[in-house]
């Protein structure tokens, strides 16, 4: 056993406050429901997977507690794996960076797997592609423990593992949280397909896997800023969509303006994942080819989709404008954080005169942080919801 503490998790470099936390009691309880069975394959390094760890609770936790080696881990947020990887070097008496390998949602991720640790997300969809994936890929006997707060934990949660698993049982609650033990996979299930929708009023197919926010729809604030493409940054040569989520906005942007190089970059995996889906089936992916009655390849080339945190990746000053729809979420937790973090990447990676769009809840009200971190901020469109304000970069 390796000296190992909960408390020393820190979140970084996702956004730290008072009120955030790298771990919970849901972390310890799925910890404490599986250690039967995690301890069964100590002398089997790769039998465990690890599936939504927010920053390395469970698998650090396996890791030293238990002394497992050959971890799997998936994380959609690149926040989460970067976390994990600064806390296995910090946060137990010895480097357990080591013990664990982070891979995709898919085959190579749970074949073999006899445990799977699940932090429960909030969509049934995401949950129902994991259990998809886990009953395709795993091994026979693989027994999958869900946990989360109950206050987000819901009747549906159980019916989508069931769908994949023959046996799903409750643990008790304690400290608020509660854990789903799911086993039996069913031998009929295949890997969750993409969505696909077409928007005719948006000239656009859209795609997404369960984890991707909005899915196959177009929300309400992504709507108010597509009626103001052909407004921005006329001269651009470079537009990134930051946050791209299923890359609505990159995708209409280069169909509009096709000599224009589109950057879609998203910190989820799922996201990033749904942004590449969409740009293969309205002709903008990397192949050229054309999806779903979209007609030919635009001139311009394939939009670039990137899975970045916070345009880490981007030089200073390396593009003409910036299109943002930010989440006021952080987790279940409302928070400005996120979005004040992607405006100060926003004014790092604008060129002077660059535009900052942003369509966010009107309630918000982040003019006075949009023209500290970029510069002059205008209303350019309102609705009952939602505010579209332009920063020019100073």
């Amino acid at each position: 056993m390796t000296d190992f503490s909960f408390e020393a998790l820190r979140r970084y470099p996702d956004v730290e406050a008072d009120n955030l936390f790298a771990s919970d009691a849901s972390d310890r309880l799925i910890l404490d429901t599986a250690a039967d069975d995690l301890e069964a394959t100590a002398d089997e390094p790769g039998r465990v997977v690890v599936i939504g760890d927010h920053y390395g609770a469970l698998t650090l936790g396996a890791a030293a507690v238990l002394d497992l080696h050959g971890i799997r881990v998936r994380q959609d947020p690149l926040a989460g794996e970067l976390a994990l990887a600064a806390n296995a070097r910090r946060a137990a008496s010895v480097d357990l960076s080591g013990r664990y390998r982070s891979l995709p949602l898919g085959r190579e991720l749970l074949e073999g797997a006899t445990v799977v640790l699940l932090q429960l997300p909030r969509s049934l969809a995401e949950l129902d592609d994991i259990a998809r994936a886990v009953a395709a890929y795993a091994h026979p006997d693989v027994v999958v423990y869900a946990g989360g707060r109950v206050k987000h934990m819901t009747t549906g949660m159980n019916e989508v593992l069931e769908a994949s698993f023959t046996s799903v049982t409750a643990s008790l609650a304690r400290q608020k949280s509660r854990v789903l033990v799911a086993s039996g996979r069913r031998d009929d299930i295949a890997p969750a397909p993409v969505r696909r929708e077409r928007h005719e009023d948006a000239g656009l197919w859209v795609a997404a896997v369960g984890g991707a926010f909005a899915g196959t729809r177009i929300d309400i604030g992504t709507r108010l800023l597509l009626n103001h493409l052909d407004a921005v940054a006329p001269r651009a040569d470079t537009v990134v969509d930051l946050g791209c989520g299923t890359g609505v906005l990159a995708a209409s942007m280069a169909l509009r303006r096709p000599a224009l190089r589109v950057v879609a970059s998203d910190q989820s995996a799922s996201a990033v994942a749904s942004a590449t889906a969409t740009m293969e089936a309205n002709g903008l992916g990397a192949s050229g080819a054309p999806g779903f009655g979209a007609g030919a390849a635009r001139p311009g080339g394939p939009v670039e989709v990137v899975r970045d945190d916070a345009l880490s990746t981007f030089g200073d000053a390396s593009a003409d404008a910036v299109l943002l729809n930010p989440p006021f979420h952080v987790g279940s937790t409302v928070h400005a954080g996120i979005a004040l973090k992607l405006f100060e990447a926003a004014g790092r990676v604008l060129r002077p005169g660059g535009e900052l769009w942003t369509v966010f809840n009107s309630h918000l009200a982040y003019r006075a942080a949009l023209q500290r971190a970029v510069g002059p901020t205008r209303q350019v469109d309102r609705n009952a919801k939602f505010t579209l304000m332009v920063s020019t970069k100073r």
